[in-house]
């Protein structure tokens, strides 16, 4: 006798308690439309949205973008930030209405809801938080919002990812395609095109990689490979850029090495190579004078740097 009233009483009181739930959720649906898939909130709609018998989630960013907030960092971030959320909620109001419909995107600003930021301790800005559902099929164990962390990064794809273990499917979001990057890629090579074009007769000359192989015969040769291997420094810690012993070397010692026996050679090449075909005598004997001194000079300065390396070395030639 008394099952009927009893049964009748649980129904009313189910409808009763769904109406509301789901006009909040058409209120909702309406204000994520209007936005463009975005719900800029105040106080009211934030109760709204995180109603306590709520049977959808939420992703809210906290913000405080008002120029008379005077913190450089929360707008440094935010400026990195902003176009990534915006983005990803974007993306998620393509998905289908089924889904669409279970899942809000939103943003509150200090300055639109100051007593919820008090209510909830904020004192920076952005923070995120996703609200899961407390109702219905979806719901879970645990209710309190969880937070995200932006060790993952400012970017929208991670933050996608992210977010998607809370919506009731994957959020639909495709990375844009990056125009500025492939056309700085294409211009760079178009540049080096034309580039090859004009310095091809140069790449395919025997003396541009006669001297490039010189060069770097000379570097070896002088020991770059053992400052290398062995991490030495460029120069002293007094300043000094010639170590004692063979079995020290500084960087910068490679380079003076291969200078003077660089110079040394060439003007051996100048004596035995160009010197005989000059035209006229008084200009073979003025350049066999030139290079036979240049040839002693840089000879005595290799001397002096082997004195310093060999301490105790008791010969020189003019210095």
């Amino acid at each position: 006798m008394f099952l009927l009233p009893f049964l009748a009483f649980v129904s009313l009181s189910l409808l009763t308690r769904a109406a509301p739930a789901d006009e909040t959720r058409q209120k909702l649906v309406a204000l994520a439309a209007a936005g463009g898939g975005l719900i800029k909130l105040d106080s009211a709609s934030y109760d709204l949205l995180t109603a306590p018998n709520r049977d959808w989630s939420a992703s809210i960013e906290f913000t405080a973008l008002d120029t008379r907030r005077r913190c450089a960092p929360c707008k440094l971030v935010l400026s990195e930030f902003n176009p990534s959320w915006n983005a990803v909620a974007k993306a998620w109001s393509k998905a289908p209405k089924a889904h669409r419909d279970n899942h809000f995107f939103a943003t509150l600003d200090f300055d639109d809801g100051q007593l919820v930021f008090q209510k909830m301790g904020l004192a920076s800005a952005p923070v995120v938080y996703v609200y899961p559902p407390v109702e219905g099929p979806r719901a879970k164990a645990r209710t309190e919002p969880s937070k995200y962390d932006f060790s993952h990064g400012f970017e929208a794809e991670p933050l996608a990812e992210h977010l998607s273990n809370h919506t009731p499917i994957p959020i639909p979001y495709t990375k844009p395609f990056d125009w500025a990057r492939w056309t700085t890629a294409g211009a760079g090579l178009l540049a080096f095109a034309v580039t090859l074009r004009f310095i091809a007769p140069i790449l395919q000359s025997r003396w541009t990689w006669a001297i490039i192989t010189i060069i770097t015969s000379l570097v070896m040769t002088s020991g770059y490979m053992f400052t290398r291997i062995r991490g030495s420094p460029f120069m002293g810690h007094d300043g000094s850029w010639i170590a004692g012993g063979f079995q020290n070397q500084f960087g910068q010692e490679v380079q003076v090495i291969a200078a003077v026996y660089g110079t040394l050679g060439f003007a051996f090449i100048m004596l035995t190579m160009v010197i005989p075909y000059q035209t006229t005598s008084q200009r073979q004997r003025f350049q066999v004078y030139l290079w036979s001194t240049i040839i002693m000079l840089v000879y005595s300065i290799l001397i002096v740097l082997f004195k310093v390396k060999n301490r105790g070395y008791p010969f020189r030639l003019l210095l």
